[in-house]
């Protein structure tokens, strides 16, 4: 798929990804890349980015990194994720890639990095995702 239509996939199928101004830049199995940006609604004190912002979009792009490793016709649901935050964003694009860390039967993990402007890692989100068999 290409971006644009990643981005429209990840929109309908998670619409709180439109409100936060998700965009995907390429998808794969083994990667998915997307771009954040700063606005004063996604700040908090001092017009530092929030770091719910960042945890909501690193959920996002890291599950639509699950999804493309998921089984035809399964869902998924995260079921644990954490973050570490290292420096602050005050301005300009954020930078989001996502890869497995492990992709298997009944749980994927993700990793998803946030990288600034000058390439510097802002955050990263660890996350467990439930693979959930379709219904017969």
């Amino acid at each position: 798929m290409n971006s644009p239509d990643l981005t429209a996939l990840a929109h309908s199928q998670m619409p709180f990804s439109d409100m936060l101004d998700v965009a995907i830049v390429s998808g794969s199995a083994e990667r998915v890349e997307a771009t954040g940006v700063w606005k004063p609604e996604h700040c908090t004190a001092g017009g530092m980015i929030h770091g719910g912002y960042l945890m909501a979009v690193a959920d996002s792009v890291g599950a639509l990194c699950v999804f493309l490793n998921l089984p035809q016709g399964a869902a998924t649901s995260t079921i644990e994720s954490k973050t570490n935050f290292f420096r602050p964003v005050t301005s300009g694009m954020i930078e989001f890639t996502a890869t497995p860390v492990h992709a298997g039967r009944t749980i994927i993990v993700t990793q998803t990095d946030a990288s600034d402007g000058d390439g510097k890692l802002v955050s990263r989100t660890t996350q467990s995702q439930a693979v959930i068999a379709p219904r017969e």
